[in-house]
């Protein structure tokens, strides 16, 4: 048995995990934030026999897509000032890690 961990963006995940019920995944979403931008994320929580999770990586994989976005960024000049402009960075996708579960219990 697996335990995948998927990291995406909010705007992802209604799509993702709907697809993964869809393939009768069963998913637990918990609210996250990321460290990089600050902006809320999503982590998708499943469980999944080890021949399943190709599957479920490429349903994640077709419905998290990276995509570009301009965001503010702060730059300091060591004199008490800041300057602000946009820095263009990669957004979305998702991170996953794949865990080898020792135990399972259902109470």
């Amino acid at each position: 048995m697996k335990l995948i961990l998927a990291i995406m963006s909010n705007d992802d995940s209604p799509a993702v995990s709907s697809a993964l019920t869809k393939e009768n995944y069963q998913v637990t979403r918990l609210a996250t934030t990321g460290g990089f931008l600050r902006a809320g994320n999503t982590t998708l929580i499943v469980g999944t026999d080890d021949e399943k999770v190709d599957k479920a990586i490429e349903v994640i994989g077709e419905y998290s897509r990276r995509r570009t976005e301009v965001v503010p960024s702060t730059a300091s000049y060591d004199i008490g000032r800041y300057a602000s402009f946009p820095v263009e960075v990669q957004v979305g996708g998702a991170t996953i890690f794949v865990i080898d579960v020792e135990k399972f219990i259902k109470l």
